[in-house]
């Protein structure tokens, strides 16, 4: 992997009938969001989603990679009952609790064009790490 010292960045990787989302960043913090950003790619182009209304997020596990599965669900559960997507993240953990800002909008399927429905984050290939002067954060989610 790349040098990721300072540096947010997320992608997608591929997996026989659902997607990998992967995070990295300089903190623990910064892969988070930027996984949270790489499954929101899934559905739509980021760039489609303005980042107009706030939601609060808060969720606990007893381990980093549990965190991301259970952060990444939450996410979800949000999106689905508040028929939202988002495009800026703002995570803290302190321990294993996390507390997050979500900014987003309503889905406007004209506007949006979703492309498919993440119904889940899972354990598949989940992986939370320190490397290269940084972190990565990755799993399946299964669309």
């Amino acid at each position: 992997m790349a040098e990721i010292e300072g540096m947010s960045s997320w992608e997608h990787f591929p997996h026989r009938a659902d997607m990998g989302i992967r995070g990295t960043g300089p903190s623990l913090h910064a892969a988070f969001e930027q996984t949270a950003l790489a499954m929101t790619a899934v559905i739509t182009s980021l760039d489609m989603v303005e980042a107009v209304q706030k939601v609060d997020i808060a969720c606990s596990a007893p381990d980093d990679e549990l965190l991301l599965v259970d952060w990444l669900n939450a996410l979800l559960y949000e999106m689905d009952t508040r028929r939202m997507l988002f495009s800026r993240f703002e995570v803290l953990i302190e321990g294993r609790n996390l507390t997050a800002l979500a900014w987003g909008e309503p889905v406007n399927v004209e506007k949006h064009t979703p492309a498919v429905e993440v119904k889940a984050a899972t354990y598949t290939e989940l992986a939370v790490v320190c490397e290269d002067g940084g972190w990565v954060a990755q799993c399946i989610v299964d669309v």
